[in-house]
């Protein structure tokens, strides 16, 4: 029997998958601990586990150097990957949503020219293009986004929004809400052909221990 591997995002999403992995039935001490070590082995169960970057996980899967991946939708939706999203896990949820100064609110549609600022440039995109029927300039910036509003480089800014405290910091405020975000469970399509009865007794075990679902 081959190991069926499971790319996990490292850091907080790791540590809530591994706790709903274990209730399902896996080994996963060995990725309790301490180390510096990238790929872990539940060797009962025949389950592999490899911690990357959160970013890359929806790589991994696609090309099936990992079988099942773990990550926020705000990636996949990023990323357009071809994967098979089997469950919404429900944690590290949040929105994204276009932020910008409360003099705006109201007046987005009315306005003619509209610079983004965001590091989800294709969210922004198909945001603006297929849903707002809108067309803006769009400038991408990997990291401390709400500062071009406050700097004259962009009107507004497309982003993660949780708790609203950084827009709130930063004199901003959500002008519209784009989608819903949480951490999802992902499959590779080749895999799902192959491995189907281990990979579908996995996805129902993780269901029966999900509130949402």
């Amino acid at each position: 029997m081959r190991y069926i591997t499971i790319a996990l995002a490292k850091g907080r999403l790791a540590e809530l998958t591994v706790d709903l992995l274990e209730q399902a039935g896996l080994e996963v001490d060995e990725l309790r601990q301490k180390s510096r070590k990238l790929i872990f082995t539940d060797e009962k169960n025949k389950f592999k586990f490899i911690l990357v970057k959160a970013s890359d996980v929806p790589t991994y899967v696609e090309y099936g150097a990992a079988d099942i991946g773990v990550v926020g939708r705000d990636t996949l939706l990023e990323d357009g990957k071809d994967l098979y999203e089997m469950i919404d896990l429900g944690f590290g949820a949040c929105k994204m949503a276009v932020a910008g100064p409360a003099e705006l609110s109201g007046k987005l549609d009315g306005m003619s020219h509209i610079r983004v600022a965001s590091k989800y440039v294709n969210i922004a995109k198909n945001y603006y293009q297929f849903e707002k029927k809108q067309s803006v300039e769009i400038i991408k910036l990997n990291g401390s986004v709400e500062l071009a509003p406050l700097v004259g480089l962009s009107e507004v800014i497309v982003d993660i929004v949780e708790s609203g405290k950084t827009l709130k910091e930063n004199g901003l405020v959500v002008l519209e809400e784009i989608c819903d975000l949480s951490a999802r469970f992902v499959v590779n399509r080749v895999s799902m052909k192959m491995e189907r009865e281990r990979i579908l007794d996995l996805v129902d075990k993780i269901k029966k221990l999900l509130p949402n679902q």
